[in-house]
């Protein structure tokens, strides 16, 4: 069966170059980076490399750059740093939007004798700059904001946030887990303090990520132990890994212009078919301000696992949000949060991208879909409604 995958949000495919750069780190240069001897210091010279390549795509110094094991490590990183640095700041401030990996930390948090104030979002999944501007105090530690949104895909305006973060006095992290490599970062020009990244969201391996801590930031060590990563996160480095997400940042530097053209052209081609050819349909998220690559739409009276369960029929690989929350039964807590109607919560699927998919992979999602929709809501007691509607648009009812 022929796979196409658009679920690129949740993982990428690792590209051929990056395997290449990553095997002999396997067999031929597997010393300790942390070794006296030659055979290892030539190993600790690799990973030099690769954070300077991680640092050119997002305009930071390599001096900034830690290497982690994931985004989740990161984010608990960045926020658990600055927490501890700062043992008399006992207020965060967040979305009601985030990934897992800080809305649940921060969920934690408050649990554990700290306050937590999560911002709201319109219906386009859009904060708004006043009730942030009201949030921050005297007493917040960090104020944690994601750059662009895993499942709507809607991108933040972070320097204007961070102009207000930094007129309050606090210090500002944002999970751009989503953003890198799909939308140009520049952080030597930017009010961003702490920047988390994920290796397998931009076509690296799983198991490796980065920690972006600009100079002069206070952060106490999540991970304690050896002296690597110049004592801010100890554990012997994950060479094979990181050298792989070192070439894989270069490659997005490569193709950033791609992602912002070719693959933004695939997206909108599919978005607009599907809600062309499917009534009720909704697209969750800011027409503009979203990421190049991902359209979350909501079906009204279906259920989004249905919807995904057919899909993975055809072959067809898609999510209903967070891979990291999949296995919840629970609407998706992004979409309660901008007041999607009860009646399409349940019926949201995100579709997302890369620049290793094509037109024929967007034309077979548009062939594939609606008639499921068509199929499900036939079967649904709450599909009456929309049956009027096809009818009217003319639309066939045959699967």
């Amino acid at each position: 069966m022929k796979v196409v995958y658009a679920d690129n949000n949740a993982t990428t495919m690792v590209a051929p170059e990056v395997v290449e750069a990553m095997l002999p780190y396997f067999t031929q240069y597997y010393g300790n980076p942390s070794s006296m001897h030659t055979f290892g210091g030539q190993v600790a010279k690799k990973i030099d490399i690769a954070r300077q390549q991680v640092a050119e795509l997002i305009g930071a110094d390599p001096t900034e750059i830690v290497f982690t094991s994931c985004g989740t490590e990161s984010d608990n990183a960045a926020i658990w740093g600055i927490l501890r640095a700062n043992p008399h700041k006992r207020h965060i401030v967040t979305s009601r939007v985030e990934h897992p990996a800080v809305y649940n930390l921060c969920k934690y948090l408050s649990q554990n004798g700290y306050q937590v104030t999560e911002l709201g979002v319109d219906s386009n999944g859009m904060l708004n700059l006043d009730e942030l501007a009201g949030a921050v105090r005297e007493d917040t530690a960090i104020v944690s904001i994601m750059y662009a949104n895993n499942e709507t895909g809607v991108i933040f305006p972070i320097e204007e946030i961070g102009a207000i973060v930094k007129q309050k006095g606090s210090i500002l992290h944002t999970d751009a887990v989503q953003a890198v490599g799909k939308i140009p970062l520049n952080l030597s020009h930017s009010t961003v303090d702490l920047l988390t990244l994920s290796g397998h969201k931009l076509h690296a391996a799983k198991g490796v990520g980065a920690l972006f801590i600009r100079k002069g930031t206070t952060f106490t060590p999540f991970i304690i132990g050896g002296h690597q990563e110049k004592n801010r996160r100890g554990g012997t480095e994950n060479v094979p890994s990181i050298s792989g997400l070192g070439k894989a940042c270069e490659l997005a530097k490569k193709y950033m212009a791609e992602e912002q053209t070719r693959v933004k052209e695939l997206r909108d081609n599919l978005e607009n078919e599907i809600v062309k050819r499917a009534p009720d349909v909704r697209v969750n998220g800011h027409k503009i301000n979203r990421l190049p690559n991902t359209t979350n739409l909501s079906f009204e009276f279906v259920e989004g696992e249905a919807i995904l369960l057919l899909l993975n029929e055809k072959g067809i690989c898609a999510s209903s949000g967070s891979a990291c929350t999949s296995g919840s039964l629970e609407p998706s807590h992004v979409l309660r949060a901008m007041g999607v109607p009860f009646t399409a919560v349940h019926g949201s699927v995100r579709l997302s991208l890369s620049r290793y998919n094509t037109m024929a992979d967007v034309d077979f999602i548009i062939e594939c879909l609606p008639p499921i929709i068509r199929r499900l809501r036939e079967i649904s007691p709450y599909g009456r409604e929309t049956k009027v509607k096809e009818h009217a648009m003319g639309v066939s009812t045959k699967s």
